[in-house]
């Protein structure tokens, strides 16, 4: 106990200064600008690793597939090509430029067609660059799928929906066996002396067999669209856009002779070729007869799916030739030569073609 006086009490102590608050993870620091001690870290750059993006990737990979589908098939065929480049080597030179001009003119009609069955206008430029891509692509898979998918993609880039350009799809595979029989039929009326056709003509039996096998599809396909509902309502909204666009195309009369007149000269261009082929080789029939040829066997087996056609068309257009009068060994050149003009020349430029549109995004 202290003995010293109250009043000799010094007065009261300063406070003591407050600490200063620790910084939390929530408390933001007035901004600085970096000193030359201290330099701001730069974000990590960002360019290596989208370019190995998985979608970089697969474009890059789509874009190096049609080559090497090409390859693959050219050396599975390699025969064929080379007994066909050997036979063409000898042949007229003139009438193989003027194969390989109707060859060309066959994209412009295929680009046409494609036209016809979309309202809207198509760039031409793009649309024959997808087109001649579409002619490679047509002879990897079979039943024109090749070519169904390089156009489909074709459509969606320029804005079209998905459901109506399925539907210029189905448009364009009903027109073309449509305008095909007719353009057959005008030739059999036009040509009365070829009706003797002998073992061309299918027998009652085959016509039976064949007429069951379409209408039992038919059958089968409606029965299923009926009992499954999940395939009713897109199956509905397919034929109702289907329909609306077909009214509205054939309103359109420049629609229309794209469309159909297209279609048309398909089967005639195919035929031209043939010809100038068998020309160059000599092959002792007419234009006219090579041109039934081609109907009357691509109408007989061109249901098959094959790739591009090739196998059972080049079997029944040979078979159809040699029954006019060709000799056989003749026949085949011809068919091989065709091919040559037709698949091989163009094979290489349009996979680049394609690799290229890929590359660009337009497909």
């Amino acid at each position: 106990m202290s003995l010293l006086p109250l009043g000799g009490l010094p007065g009261p102590l300063p406070a003591a200064p407050a600490p200063s608050p620790v910084p939390s993870a929530t408390t933001t620091e007035p901004s600085r600008p970096p000193s030359a001690a201290t330099p701001a870290i730069a974000p990590p750059p960002t360019c290596a690793r989208s370019s190995f993006s998985p979608a970089s990737l697969a474009r890059h990979a789509l874009t190096l597939l049609p080559l090497v589908l090409v390859g693959v098939w050219a050396a599975a065929d390699w025969r064929a090509f080379r007994d066909g480049v050997t036979r063409l080597a000898a042949a007229d030179p003139w009438w193989l430029l003027a194969g390989l001009f109707f060859t060309c003119m066959g994209w412009v009609a295929a680009a046409c067609v494609r036209q016809g069955a979309v309202p809207e206008r198509l760039p031409p430029g793009l649309l024959l660059a997808s087109q001649f891509a579409a002619g490679a692509a047509n002879q990897v898979l079979p039943a024109s799928l090749g070519a169904h998918a390089v156009t489909l993609r074709f459509l969606q880039g320029r804005g079209i929906p998905l459901a109506r350009a399925t539907a210029s799809l189905a448009l364009y595979s009903l027109v073309k066996p449509i305008a095909k029989t007719a353009v057959l039929l005008g030739f059999l009326l036009a040509f009365p002396e070829l009706l003797h056709l002998g073992e061309l003509v299918p027998d009652g039996r085959t016509l039976l067999l064949v007429a069951a096998g379409v209408a039992t599809a038919l059958a089968t396909a409606g029965i299923v669209a009926a009992a499954v509902r999940p395939l009713r309502r897109p199956l509905v909204g397919f034929v109702r856009t289907a329909l609306t666009d077909v009214r509205r195309l054939h309103a359109m009369p420049t629609r229309v002779l794209a469309l159909w007149g297209g279609a048309a000269a398909t089967p005639l261009l195919q035929a031209s070729v043939i010809a100038s082929v068998g020309f160059a080789l000599g092959l002792p029939l007419s234009w006219t007869q090579v041109t039934l040829a081609l109907l009357l066997a691509s109408t007989a087996v061109g249901a098959v799916p094959a790739p591009g056609g090739i196998g059972p068309v080049d079997a029944a257009l040979v078979f159809t030739m040699v029954t006019f009068g060709a000799p056989m060994g003749l026949a085949a050149a011809t068919v091989i030569g065709y091919r040559v003009l037709t698949v091989w020349v163009p094979l290489l430029p349009g996979a680049l073609v394609l690799s290229i549109l890929v590359q660009r995004k337009v497909l």
